[in-house]
Parts: C-alpha cells; structure tokens; sequence
C-alpha cells in the first residue's frame, strides 16, 4: 500500500458574521469533500499544541515527524529552495527592503510590501548586496521581488532576533541574542554585526540616486532591510530512514522545494496557472501516476492566500473551486484499496483579525482498506470533530499512516540497531559461513 496526503493548505479559518456565524469550509458548497468524509475517519489535527500559530514550513516539518528543536530555519529552508548555496556554518535570514521613515532615531515601518519593478529591485539589491566586517560576510541575495536571502559567513550563531517588525507602524528592531545564548560571545558578535549591516544599509539606500528620485516624484523611499527567521543547517535523519517510506512532495513555492531537501524527501516543482481546480486536479493526476513512491504529498496554497486576503466570501468560493477537483480523488484514488487517501491542512488561516496564522485545530480525513469508517458525512472543523480519530497532533499523524499501511512496527520489537516505528525494518540477516 501507499499513502497519497492531500495538503490544503490555510484550510481551516473563523467563523463569521457574514456567512452566519460558520467558517469558509462550513459555508462552502463541497460534495467531494462531504463523500471522502463519508468513506473514512474523521478528526481534527495539529501539528504542534493548540492555540498555537504555526508557519507553514514548520508545520509540514512536525506533520512529517520531526522534533520543533530540530527545524533549521525559515532561511535555510527557502534558501535551499531557491537553489542559493548554503553550508552547514552558515547563517541563512529571511530579508526584504521596504519603507521607513527616521522618527526620534527610530526607523519606522510604512510600506513593509511596496511595488517595485524588477530593475528598480535590482539596483537597490545590488547597493546592499555585500557587507564585511570582523570576519564576517554579509550576502544579500535576491529571490523574489523586494525579497531575498541574508547570508552570513564566518564564525556567526543562528540565535537572534528579528529586526522586521512586519507590522506597519511599528519601529524596526535591534537585533538581540535570544535569552539562552546572550551570554554567548559569538551570537553577541552575530547580532552586533546584523544591527552594523542594518544601519549601513540604510545610509546607503538613503542617499541611493533611486530613492532620491522617488522622493522628488513623492514617492516613499525604498530605504531599509528586514530580516527575521535566522537559521543554520542540520543534519537530520531522511523521511525514508524515519518513516521506511520513499516520499515525495509536489508543491509550487521555493520553501516547499527547500523542505524536502531539508528532510530528505524528492520534490516535484509545479506551476500555479491562476486556476485552482485544474492545478489541484493535474497534482492527484501526477501523485496517482506515481506508484514508485510510498508517500506522496500533494500541497495547493490557494485557500491560504485567500485567508490572507482578508475576505471570508473569497475563501469560500475558493475552497469551491478546490472540492471540484476532488471528484477525481473519488474515482481514482479513494476508489483503490491500495492507496491509503488522507486530507488535512497545516494550519489554519483566519479571514478576520490581524494574525498571520492562527492556532485553531484543522479537519482531517482519512480513508483506505483498513481504515474505520465514523459516521460523519460533512468535511468541516466542526463536523470531523466527532469523527473517530478525534484530536490528531503532530508525528502522531505518522504514526497512524504507517497503522493504515499495515506497516507498523510492534513496539519493542528490535530487527536494526535503530528503533525503528516501520516494518519490515532495516534487518541484517545472519550469515551462516
């Protein structure tokens, strides 16, 4: 048997006024979901602790069953992603130039995503590309739009702050040690050098001719750097050494890319075309074709980014356009008794408030030979709460696919060195001569 793992993610939300007090996924018509709920086990899932909001890339890295100490970090991750050149001493931030404006020597953030075209980005990249000091190096290196990576080389610690408040209006931030390392010489020295490499990039994008010119047209100037997520890699066991599974990812998106290098899982890049359904349904298509492979993960950020957008209405229409989709997940792969069909998010992403994500748990579903069927027919974060697999979290997630494979292991049972949760595990046969 295989396990194909359907990932919507941002799926779950709030409930709102405006759709009588029920979620997007309450709201929205979704008869494949509504018969994928109806032919296995239902429940709620998260990935760490409830209440707490997870970013995506951290909640896909605990799903996959590996610890919250052992995640190396936003920037390593999309840095990989991106194919930026990475090693195991660098440090690797998450950055972007915006707007600020100098209040009582603070720099206050204005416009955290403004618009910029491509040449414009390129010139203010290439003004603060490069920054040394006291035997360290500073790369910035672009990705997309105002975004890039921060690299830093030498003898530098991943354990600091951010400086990007994200919110507009609020001051950008000193770069700090964080508590348990602020007696450490050499994260005291990374932090003095980013906050050094913040203030010389402002007075450098300051006085840029560009930005100069911005503001005779009143424009805002693009006139900072924010960094945040610092992270440094790891070494780190391979799903397939973990799990006894050959997984892989099909996903659009440079840190889903970045993930399964980070854990040892192949990758599939595909295009988002601006039409959900016929992505979605092209991704089963290719994890249905993709019968060498025990695990696949198949991941849309449709529902997500409208959650972002602010606008339940959105989101509903948007998880329409998802279910339509499914049908043929019904006929091609819940329909076989090999393949084990799970349906979960990573997180839930509200149409209200001011979180970036939020921490309610997400439905989960999951159908296949020898899974129980509960007696819930409506796929939603109400409705699987009475199914029968209950609340899910993290690497028990895991644990259950390789339950509903038949491939777990007896506990206690040792047949390798390792103690190993799959069977048949990495066993040495005995040589007779």
């Amino acid at each position: 048997m295989r396990c194909i793992l359907l990932l919507l993610d941002g799926l779950g939300d709030r409930s709102h006024p405006q759709l009588d007090h029920r979620t997007p996924l309450q709201a929205a018509s979704t008869p494949n979901l509504d018969k994928i709920a109806s032919l296995g086990m239902n429940g709620l899932f998260h990935s760490h602790l409830q209440g707490t909001a997870l970013p995506s890339e951290l909640a896909h890295f605990l799903m996959f069953g590996y610890q919250i100490e052992d995640f190396p970090g936003r920037g390593v991750v999309e840095a990989l992603g991106e194919g930026i050149d990475i090693r195991l001493d660098d440090v690797a931030l998450l950055a972007r130039i915006f707007s600020v404006t100098k209040e009582q020597q603070r720099l206050v953030l204005r416009h955290e995503n403004p618009p910029l075209d491509r040449q414009d980005c390129q010139s203010l990249h290439g003004a603060i590309r490069a920054f040394s000091r006291d035997a360290i190096e500073a790369e910035f290196l672009p990705t997309k739009g105002i975004g890039g990576i921060l690299r830093l080389r030498g003898k530098v610690s991943k354990a600091v702050t951010d400086s990007n408040p994200i919110i507009e209006g609020r001051p950008l931030m000193e770069v700090l040690p964080l508590r348990a390392m602020a007696e450490d010489p050499l994260t005291q020295n990374t932090a003095r050098f980013l906050n050094d490499y913040l203030r010389w990039s402002y007075r450098t994008l300051a006085t840029h001719p560009l930005n100069r010119q911005r503001t005779r047209e009143g424009l805002p100037a693009i006139n900072a750097v924010g960094t945040q997520r610092a992270g440094m890699m790891k070494h780190l066991p391979s799903f397939t050494d973990k799990w006894g599974l050959k997984g892989l990812m099909i996903a659009s998106g440079a840190v889903y890319q970045g993930l399964g290098q980070v854990v040892g899982m192949e990758t599939c890049k595909v295009r988002d075309t601006g039409d959900p359904g016929k992505d979605l349904q092209e991704r089963l298509a290719m994890a249905w074709q993709a019968k060498e492979f025990d695990f696949v993960h198949v991941h849309t950020k449709v529902a997500d980014e409208a959650g972002h957008a602010r606008d339940p209405l959105l989101k509903k229409r948007i998880i329409e356009s998802i279910d339509a989709a499914l049908a043929f997940a019904i006929e091609k792969i819940v329909a076989d008794g090999d393949v084990l069909f799970i349906v979960t998010a990573d997180h839930a992403t509200a149409s209200s408030g001011t979180m970036i994500h939020t921490g309610e748990t997400v439905p989960i579903v999951m159908a296949g030979r020898y899974v129980r069927r509960d007696k819930v027919v409506s796929f939603d974060e109400v409705s699987c709460a009475s199914g029968g697999l209950n609340l899910v979290r993290g690497k028990e997630l895991m644990y259950l696919v390789l339950n509903f494979l038949d491939r777990g292991k007896l506990w206690g049972l040792m047949d390798a060195p390792d103690d190993q949760p799959f069977t048949p595990g990495n066993a040495t046969p005995l040589p007779v001569d």
